[in-house]
């Protein structure tokens, strides 16, 4: 197994079903509280592999992305193809507060997060998935797309996490 992707890497189903939209709003719906489980037994201050962040790094980061990704899906869907900002996650994930802030208070932002774009996400009618936001580095992307790579990189992280138990 390679531990920089303890689930594998992200493969993205170009004709998701609605069951597999279903399960991947779902999977958003449930992810603080397998955040909350993993970081249970997770030791705050070890890397997850050599070279790697810490399992308290690694919370900060999911808040952060998530973070902005609940922003990329709104501004999808009140814009027509917007241009949405990449971030530099590796150097955030040097800056003071991911270093030594408790990971609590990024599981605070993520259950009111998460629980606010599970809402957003179930409300949606199936063609909205197909609007697009334009990403930099990636180019155009649906929604469907963000919404597997958003399940999926909650779940990733997750991994890291029980690798550090």
């Amino acid at each position: 197994m390679d531990p920089r992707f303890p689930t594998g890497k992200f493969v993205l189903n170009p004709a998701p079903t609605p069951d597999a939209r279903r399960e991947c709003i779902a999977t958003i719906g449930s992810f603080p509280a397998e955040l909350k489980a993993a970081l249970a037994t997770a030791r705050v201050d070890q890397p997850y592999r050599d070279g790697g962040w810490t399992a308290r790094q690694v919370v900060h980061h999911v808040a952060d992305s998530h973070m902005n990704a609940f922003i990329r899906f709104r501004l999808a869907l009140t814009e027509d193809k917007p241009t949405i900002k990449p971030y530099n996650e590796a150097e955030w994930a040097k800056l003071a507060d991911s270093i030594t802030e408790d990971p609590a208070v990024s599981v605070q932002i993520l259950d009111g997060l998460h629980h606010r774009w599970h809402r957003m996400l179930e409300s949606l009618p199936d063609a909205d998935f197909a609007r697009e936001a334009i990403h930099p580095d990636h180019g155009p992307r649906t929604l469907d797309w963000f919404l597997q790579l958003y399940a999926w990189h909650g779940r990733h992280h997750i991994g890291h996490l029980k690798l550090t138990a």
